[in-house]
């Protein structure tokens, strides 16, 4: 039986025996048969199997199957045909490349009668298959899936491609656009992602401290030996203000000796 999709379809089938058989529709795949309001079974009773609104999905061979409990069991095979135009799917309608690399463009094709399909270029060449165009083409029932490998892209290669399915029906086709990735814009752009995605991760206030103060001891260590004019010195900041320290110290309780030393009041003030 061939219809066209989205026509309503009864399948017939009748049978006699004794005592009177029962008659079930499975589908002879074994998937689950869609029903109108989108519940799936597996089988469906009584003599006349209605379906509403056929699609695609319909589209397969049915067996209609008799018994009474008497052995065996009868089957008739109807085979059930959907015809639909062509219809296409495009995934990534840009896609970027370089010189010299291998490429692939991928389409997806629906359509029954099954449809011609091929490649066309900017002004609707159709593309050549051989040398360093592959065309391949995966068929799956209604379903075809579209590849285009392109083993060297050069200068000439960028621009629109088409993929163009065909049938009795009508036709369909999608467009990819193929531009060209340079080398250093290819750099550029990783490394400006890469900043952008640290300063944007990080939100951490110690993280970005520890930045300052490495980049403020950077600033001291240029400064010091710019002034010394030795870039082979080596010092230690912690050290430098720890001695920096004991020595004011020292110098504090010299100086509060040699005072007390000089008032004997404070002293005995003091040993009071």
């Amino acid at each position: 039986m061939v219809v066209r999709e989205g026509s309503n379809v009864t399948l017939r089938c009748a049978a006699t025996g004794s005592p009177e058989p029962s008659i079930a529709w499975r589908r002879e795949d074994g998937q689950l048969i869609l029903l109108g309001n989108g519940q799936k079974v597996t089988s469906v009773k009584g003599p006349n199997f209605n379906i509403t609104k056929v699609n695609r999905v319909h589209m397969g061979s049915y067996l209609c199957i008799a018994s009474n409990n008497v052995p065996p069991s009868v089957s008739k095979r109807i085979t059930l045909i959907v015809h639909f135009p062509p219809m296409i799917w495009v995934q990534n309608q840009l896609v970027g490349a370089q010189e010299g690399q291998q490429l692939t463009l991928e389409c997806h094709s629906e359509a029954y009668p099954k449809s011609i399909n091929y490649w066309t270029r900017d002004k609707d060449e159709i593309v050549p298959q051989g040398g360093k165009y592959e065309p391949v083409l995966l068929d799956n029932a209604y379903k075809v899936q579209m590849k285009l490998t392109i083993s060297s892209v050069s200068p000439s290669d960028f621009g629109s491609y088409k993929c163009v399915s065909r049938n009795s029906l009508g036709d369909t086709d999608g467009s990819i656009n193929v531009y060209r990735i340079t080398s250093n814009s290819s750099s550029a752009g990783s490394i400006t992602k890469y900043k952008g995605k640290l300063r944007h991760n990080s939100g951490n206030d110690i993280f970005e401290g520890n930045q300052d103060m490495l980049k403020e001891r950077d600033l001291k260590l240029r400064g010091r030996k710019e002034t010394n004019g030795n870039e082979g010195d080596d010092y230690d900041d912690s050290g430098a203000a720890s001695n920096e320290n004991s020595f004011s110290l020292i110098f504090t309780m010299l100086t509060f000796t040699i005072y007390l030393h000089h008032h004997p009041q404070l002293r005995t003030l003091h040993s009071a």
